[in-house]
């Protein structure tokens, strides 16, 4: 057989191994990702401070192909990757280098860029327009192994590790803010100032529309939701259990409630709504279904806040559906953030806005280049459209990059490369 006889050699200077690297490539062109970062992030006079554009470009794109460490990035330099990248990548002691110079400060800088590069997105066409946006906020457990880690502690899920503070779009599941924060940070740790900084900036990058927060009850805050209403956000918080909404829950009529009919079979569950302090509660009730649970039935209640005047249904199934905020949660972790790289605590935030920049950049490209899809994985994005290996040739003026013939999703890779190669260059 011809795999128990072919000679292996790693010599083939016109491979490319992810040639479809060149559609977020093409995109965070489109972008100017390189010019805002180089315009924008200022390093001072210390070790990495050179190419900044580069080196953000270098460990973004490789974040792009599932790097997850700092060694990953290595992959942007073989065979002719970097002539598909249109730019020469860093290797990783340069990139590692570049990464510890971070200060808070320069966090805050690259979180600007960040803010910029999701305006240009959504002014190409990526964002909601006058259409309505739903956004879920969320935290994570980020674990780490390393003792030596700066701000590394345990929380509340016993886990070691960081805990950033995530702000997502429901329909797309792209990042529209990320805080890095301590392992030890309470779950509502510094959103009231998150908060502060995310709406005027989705205001600001063309959301119009009706605009809708969603948050479970580790962000129940009678401040945030008088910024929300200040702002003329609708939301739905969850709220705690604590003695006295328990109170109110319990003074619910038992003919109040109402059955959820699409609840999942191995439950059931019931919907009530009551007032606490002025305030609309709605609550949702559910017990498990089985044999036992039969004998001793005992209900769960999941009460949550809102300012929503739509039906009581409508408005529960809704406020159910912030759990999507785990899909970009996942993807996060199965691309950059399956790890924090370094042992300082601000290379690691800057790591953490560059991975929520590389998630933007695929889901970017399946919103922009495959419209109406429903890719919901960042994985799938890879498989399908990056991870494809291609030959790079040059004849006479002409570059030519040919990808495996009968490739199953050869169509949709066209669709997207014509449609972001069509998109406007900033202005």
């Amino acid at each position: 057989m011809v795999h128990d006889h072919a000679v292996v050699s790693f010599d083939d200077e016109r491979v490319v191994a992810n040639a479809g690297v060149m559609l977020p490539a093409v995109l965070a062109d489109r972008l100017g990702l390189v010019d805002l970062v180089d315009r924008w992030l200022s390093l001072g006079d210390v070790a990495g401070a050179a190419n900044v554009g580069r080196k953000v470009s270098s460990v973004v794109h490789a974040m792009t192909l599932g790097a997850d460490s700092i060694d990953d990035c290595a992959i942007l330099k073989a065979g002719q990757t970097e002539a598909v990248l249109g730019f020469a990548a860093l290797a990783p002691p340069t990139l590692g280098t570049f990464l510890r110079a971070f200060t808070f400060g320069h966090v805050r800088q690259l979180d600007r860029v960040f803010a910029e590069v999701l305006r240009r997105a959504w002014t190409c066409g990526a964002g909601p327009g006058d259409g309505r946006l739903v956004v879920d906020v969320d935290s994570f457990v980020g674990q780490t192994h390393d003792y030596a880690k700066e701000g590394t502690s345990y929380g509340y899920s016993k886990v070691r590790g960081y805990h950033p503070l995530l702000a997502t779009r429901a329909d797309t599941g792209e990042v529209l803010h990320i805080r890095f924060r301590k392992g030890s940070a309470n779950t509502a740790r510094g959103v009231l100032r998150f908060v502060d900084e995310l709406l005027p900036r989705l205001q600001r990058a063309g959301a119009n529309g009706e605009k809708l927060l969603r948050a479970d009850s580790g962000f129940w805050n009678t401040k945030l939701m008088g910024k929300l209403e200040a702002a003329g956000w609708l939301y739905s918080i969850g709220a705690r259990m604590q003695k006295p909404i328990r109170a109110a829950v319990e003074a619910i009529d038992d003919d109040a409630w109402s059955v959820i009919e699409d609840y999942p079979k191995t439950g059931v569950a019931e919907i009530a709504e009551t007032t606490f302090n002025g305030g609309r509660l709605i609550v949702r009730r559910v017990r498990l279904r089985g044999k036992q649970d039969e004998m001793f039935p005992e209900w769960r209640h999941f009460p949550f806040f809102t300012n929503r005047t739509d039906k009581v249904d409508v408005v529960e199934a809704e406020h159910r559906q912030h759990a999507v905020v785990e899909l970009s949660i996942r993807d996060l972790k199965d691309q950059g953030l399956a790890h924090f790289p370094s042992g300082r605590f601000n290379a690691n935030g800057a790591w953490t806005v560059l991975a929520a920049l590389a998630h933007n950049l695929l889901r970017w490209t399946q919103t922009l280049g495959l419209p109406g899809s429903t890719i919901r994985t960042a994985r799938t994005i890879r498989d399908r459209l990056l991870s494809v290996p291609g030959r790079l040739t040059r004849h006479g003026r002409q570059v030519r990059l040919s990808m495996p013939a009968r490739w199953p999703w050869e169509a949709q890779f066209m669709a997207v490369l014509g449609r972001l190669r069509a998109l406007a260059p900033p202005g």
